[in-house]
């Protein structure tokens, strides 16, 4: 088995409204329940979390560190979630990632294979 991350995020150039707070709870028991099968699969890696829309980006230019502050609406997506599970290639966590219940809500779903370092 190796190691995929699941990452939840959001076009933000997008013309899409973000969900409302109401669609947002409707969300949260499909999302509980698909997280809970990951798990009852013992295929969850990790606990998911959720995380905000700020952040800090740090570049450097002329030999000086940067740091910028979020939201980062230059750039097309925010991430929003990110769960860490297991899977035997990349079509067994891709089946188990468009089961994600926020692209209902027009979330994005990405998913990345772990490569061992070394």
């Amino acid at each position: 088995m190796q190691e995929f991350l699941i990452l939840i995020h959001r076009d933000l150039t997008s013309d899409k409204p973000l969900p409302s707070p109401e669609q947002m709870q409707m969300a949260l028991k499909p999302y509980q329940e698909w997280i809970a099968g990951i798990g009852a699969q013992d295929k969850l890696v990790a606990l998911p979390k959720r995380w905000d829309l700020q952040g800090r980006i740090i570049t450097q230019a002329k030999s000086k560190k940067q740091v910028a502050t979020g939201p980062f609406t230059e750039g097309k997506a925010s991430v929003g979630g990110v769960v860490l599970i297991k899977a035997n290639d990349y079509d067994e966590a891709v089946t188990i990632a468009e089961k994600c219940p926020i692209i209902e809500y027009g979330a994005i779903v990405e998913v990345r294979m772990a490569i061992p370092m070394g």
